[in-house]
């Protein structure tokens, strides 16, 4: 199965206003920043470099492998949903994030109604490409 890495991207204004919020980690070698299965702890913005989404069966397979471009929102669908992580995350050496702690996106999403708008289109956009990656295998 293949989805459109633009499904995670953010626009500007929303990268803008959780970067402002976030804690900057920059990786000097491959990083894993969370797996399936682990509990939601945060979301990573994906400022510059890149990293791989990937998501295994239960058995253990790879069923898919996405690469993450600049703008990327990681780990949005478990933060939203309080739901454990659906992919794992590795970020490649030298690229650059920002992390934002539960709490702390939490509480952009109480107070912040343009910015949780914006988060919800993205979430969006992953789930029409999840649907059309699901219709087109």
């Amino acid at each position: 199965m293949k989805l459109d890495p633009n499904a995670f991207l953010a626009d500007p204004e929303l990268l803008d206003g959780l970067q402002s919020r976030g804690e900057p980690l920059v990786c000097r070698e491959k990083q894993v920043l969370f797996r399936q299965g682990d509990p939601a702890t945060g979301l990573y913005i994906l400022n510059s470099g890149e990293a791989e989404l990937t998501m295994h069966s239960p058995e253990g397979a790879q069923i898919m492998a996405i690469p993450a471009a600049p703008g990327s929102l990681l780990g949005l669908p478990g933060l939203i949903g309080s739901e454990p992580y659906s992919l794992t995350a590795v970020a490649l050496p030298g690229a650059e994030l920002s992390f934002i702690s539960r709490d702390d996106f939490l509480n952009i999403m109480k107070t912040d109604l343009v910015l949780s708008l914006k988060v919800l289109q993205v979430l969006a956009a992953e789930v029409r490409s999840a649907r059309i990656a699901l219709r087109d295998r």
